[in-house]
């Protein structure tokens, strides 16, 4: 519950932890020298980043100085995917077509350079096969980009099956992990080169987030300047935000056991409830392989847009699979690339549940999700969608 309700959006922003703000404020009043000067204000400031670096490295089983602090997710995998191709020089590149769009719009950006890009196919769950990733393999591949947890419906890709893959045949394997933080991150066990991690996301600040790298893996940095974070990320620190990162993270992994289970029960009662309680509702994403707080809903028939701003209204917060622009609604390619008909696509709900989040609100969003489904479908008239064409996939 935050001051103004319910708020189910987790997968786009969580609250900062009081006990994350609390190791953080420090950093902002006493401990606020530059870490990269010599005295001793600068001093204790780096010891902060690195003892969270040490914090981090710890719950990913790596080495601290395979650990670069960015200044989120978006900017880890552009480091990551870019940073790859341009010290490359050319090659080829594997994803998937449900990506973040951090990592698709990095990907065109490097076709515009002059590298191939392969966008695989996913099952109607939202799956990735390793085999199709294997299949994909060229003599000219430097890299395979495949995300952990899909932010939108949920599902969870077969990072160490791919991981074995990659490593059979020498190859990067980076994985966007912003919305797994609360899962396995042994890089050792998924067998990853690259991982994005995200600190809006676990309970910490926004604006800070971490690339692991592999010792050996080359990147050709994005910002030049001071040379900080091994000469990969030049920039003046963000101390306080990096502490809380560490802290954020460690605090999740550690509750992580109890907490999923929580969240899991409770997905699992949400989704029972609505696709029973409300006519013509699906979900969308794998039924189990799936995160413990996401719930992707389809309510046939209706704009999903209209349903969140309905919510909105009663102070519960949501997000939708689709977007409306002119009167037409743009279908999100995720939900394109599971085939989902457009009766469905454009009716997509998301509700990501977090800490906060009990039973009891949960049955009153289902109490309001009836009286305002059977409002609209009374009211609302078919949509024009808007669906962009494909580029060319395999």
């Amino acid at each position: 519950m935050t001051q103004h309700g319910i708020y189910l959006d987790q997968a786009a922003a969580t609250f900062v932890d009081e006990r994350v703000l609390k190791v953080m404020v420090p950093y902002f009043e006493q401990t606020y020298a530059n870490p990269g000067s010599l005295h001793r204000p600068g001093v204790k400031a780096k010891e902060g980043v690195d003892k969270a670096r040490e914090v981090v490295a710890k719950i990913l089983n790596c080495s601290a100085q395979e650990i670069i602090f960015t200044s989120g997710g978006t900017e880890s995998i552009n480091l990551a995917i870019k940073g790859t191709a341009f010290k490359k020089g050319r090659g080829h590149i594997i994803t998937s077509q449900i990506e973040h769009p951090a990592v698709l719009e990095s990907c065109r950006y490097l076709e515009q350079k002059g590298f191939d890009v392969t966008y695989l196919n996913v099952d109607k769950k939202g799956l990735v096969s390793s085999q199709a990733v294997e299949k994909a393999i060229r003599k000219d591949t430097i890299l395979i980009t495949i995300m952990y947890a899909n932010n939108e419906i949920g599902t969870l890709e077969p990072i160490e099956e791919i991981g074995k893959i990659a490593q059979k045949h020498t190859i990067a394997f980076h994985v966007d992990a912003c919305q797994a933080g609360g899962l396995e991150l042994d890089v050792t066990k998924l067998k990853v080169n690259l991982m994005t991690l995200n600190g809006s996301k676990i309970y910490g600040p926004k604006g800070v987030g971490i690339l692991y790298a592999k010792s050996g893996i080359k990147l050709e940095p994005l910002f030049h300047g001071g040379g900080q974070e091994f000469n990969l990320r030049s920039g003046t620190e963000n101390v306080p935000a990096i502490v809380g990162f560490a802290a954020a993270l460690e605090i999740v992994q550690r509750e992580k056991d109890v907490e999923n289970k929580r969240l899991t029960l409770l997905r699992d009662y949400f989704i029972q409830k609505i696709v029973t309680e409300i006519p013509q509702t699906t979900l969308n994403g794998h039924p189990t392989l799936r995160l413990p707080n996401n719930i992707n809903i389809s309510f046939a028939g209706i704009e999903g847009e209209a349903i969140l701003r309905y919510l909105d209204e009663q102070y519960i917060a949501v997000s939708t699979g689709s977007a409306c622009s002119s009167n037409t609604i743009k279908i999100s390619p995720v939900l394109q690339a599971i085939h989902l008909n457009p009766a469905d696509a454009y009716g997509a709900v998301r509700f990501t549940l977090g800490k906060h989040n009990t039973k009891a609100q949960l049955d009153g969003v289902v109490q309001e999700l009836q009286k305002i489904v059977a409002a609209l479908r009374k009211i609302s008239p078919p949509p024009l969608l808007n669906i962009p064409k494909r580029g060319r996939r395999q």
